[in-house]
């Protein structure tokens, strides 16, 4: 992961951007208690708002439905931005992709929905550090040519800090990482051969 993921950037290395695009796939939705379930992807949706609450970004644009073949009631743009108005960010300032379902719609669909906003530039790509290479490369395939990004959710830093007890006791979720990873790369290979990227 080490050798994949994009190198992070500190809050206050950030310019300011007209409008950060938001990746969904950060939820799941309890159908019991009509609420979002956050993952560890949520991250991206955190430092966002940071973002904003710090004035570097001027507005949210959360983009994608869910990446559920079936609808499972999820919806995940429009109940960010329900949850995010809660909040207090104003809704003028949070647009939405409702209708992408991966990464290379998130791209599609972003373009159309900022096609709208003539004045939005300045755009910042959010997501995780793992899905950034196949984000950026997908966004750029749509015309996103001066996209800046912010990656979160890192799983390696520039340091490796391993504490005594991680040389001793193996950590079963590793295998779980090593999936992620073996998705992504695979995603890349699989966006590449179609053209996505």
């Amino acid at each position: 992961m080490r050798w994949w993921e994009p190198e992070g950037k500190k809050i206050e290395e950030i310019e300011h951007y007209d409008v950060a695009i938001v990746l969904g796939g950060m939820a799941e939705y309890d159908n019991n208690l009509d609420r979002l379930s956050l993952r560890r992807g949520a991250d991206r949706l955190w430092q966002a708002v940071h973002l904003y609450q710090l004035g570097k970004v001027d507005k949210l644009l959360i983009s994608g439905d869910s990446g559920h073949m079936i609808d499972r009631g999820l919806n995940e743009a429009l109940r960010f931005r329900d949850v995010l108005t809660d909040f207090g960010i104003p809704k003028e300032d949070i647009l939405v992709d409702s209708l992408s379902k991966n990464t290379h719609q998130n791209a599609l669909e972003s373009k159309k929905v900022l096609e709208q906003y003539p004045d939005l530039n300045d755009v910042l790509l959010v997501t995780s550090a793992l899905h950034m290479p196949r984000s950026k490369a997908c966004f750029e395939k749509v015309g996103f040519n001066q996209i800046g990004t912010f990656t979160t959710d890192h799983f390696t830093g520039r340091k490796r800090g391993y504490s005594f007890e991680q040389y001793l006791i193996p950590n079963i979720s590793n295998l779980e990482d090593w999936k992620r990873f073996n998705h992504e790369w695979i995603g890349y290979l699989v966006y590449w051969i179609v053209g996505y990227v």
